[in-house]
């Protein structure tokens, strides 16, 4: 059974899905009445990630978000390979043959498997990062469960020294997929790195906010030793074909967000992806860079309001 949990601003309910040996935590804010829009987050996310005001913003306007935890993330699933990101980057940029624990295609059947615990036929599909990259298979594989779907700050290609990430996005990346065990403080001191690096510029991030949700991020993980299935993701991105084709065929209507100070992927994917998708419209947000604060969420929310009615 699902457990009934409440929030500040709202309620949901929090259950696993399991197929094929695959736990998925999923939190399903409801009402069942309302559109379901799945939520699919980025490369090392948690459910939790997803901001407040998004969540906030869809539920107001008659939508059920549900969000979940990757699998290698949260409460979810854990794998047991110890890739390493530096020998991993090395082997993809020469060419080398790679394999991985598991792929993107494993875990859009993840995202579809939230779907069937939930008994929702059609959803509208909205992804972010490697959380979109995942959607793009979603939106491909599984064309006859998706209303629509949104792509946020993401790519059809695997990243290169073209498209992303900078050379600091790398080097953090590079140091949290070595930080197994990490301390609090070590990961608070990540995420004030990270999030500074990513988020809109300018931001004062040393703040007991932002330290209150850290604790409770790092206390939720079912794995404090992260550094490994952090790892794992990329690996999974690394290893994966490039999804022009799946991408061609995605007929459902897109609406395509990326920031043009984007940092992890550049926005010249986006201008592709517009290209790619038939049935696509781009919205560039000139102060945005990978993340969706609430400032910049202000500048497309009527746009993902107009695209998601229709």
């Amino acid at each position: 059974m699902p457990k009934i949990c409440k929030t500040r601003t709202m309620n949901y309910q929090e259950g696993y899905s399991e197929e094929n040996g695959i736990k998925i935590a999923y939190r399903d804010y409801g009402p069942e009445g309302a559109e379901p829009i799945l939520l699919v987050h980025g490369l090392g996310a948690q459910l939790v990630h997803w901001p407040d005001h998004l969540i906030d913003f869809l539920i107001e306007n008659n939508y059920r978000p549900i969000t979940f935890d990757n699998r290698d993330a949260g409460l979810s699933s854990r794998f047991s390979a110890k890739p390493s990101f530096l020998l991993d980057y090395i082997k993809y940029y020469l060419r080398f043959p790679m394999k991985s624990e598991y792929t993107l295609k494993d875990m859009s059947k993840d995202s579809v498997a939230v779907l069937n615990t939930l008994n929702i036929d059609k959803a509208h599909i909205l992804g972010t990062s490697m959380g979109g990259m995942i959607a793009q298979i979603i939106c491909s594989m599984f064309a006859d469960r998706v209303k629509s779907f949104t792509l946020i700050a993401s790519t059809a290609s695997v990243p290169g020294p073209l498209n992303g990430p900078t050379r600091e996005v790398q080097d953090v990346m590079l140091q949290r997929s070595k930080m197994n065990n990490p301390t609090l403080d070590d990961v608070y001191q990540r995420e004030i790195k990270w999030v500074s690096l990513i988020g809109m510029e300018g931001r004062d991030l040393d703040t007991d906010e932002f330290r209150e949700d850290v604790i409770a991020n790092y206390n939720r993980a079912k794995d404090k030793a992260d550094g490994f299935g952090y790892a794992r993701q990329l690996l999974a991105i690394l290893a994966s074909k490039n999804r022009i084709k799946r991408v061609k065929a995605i007929k459902v209507p897109t609406l395509i967000i990326h920031g043009e100070k984007d940092p992890v992927i550049d926005v010249k994917n986006a201008y592709k992806m517009e290209n790619l998708i038939p049935n696509s419209k781009l919205v560039v947000i000139p102060n945005m860079r990978h993340l969706i604060e609430e400032e910049i969420l202000d500048q497309f929310k009527e746009d993902l309001l107009i695209h998601l009615r229709q």
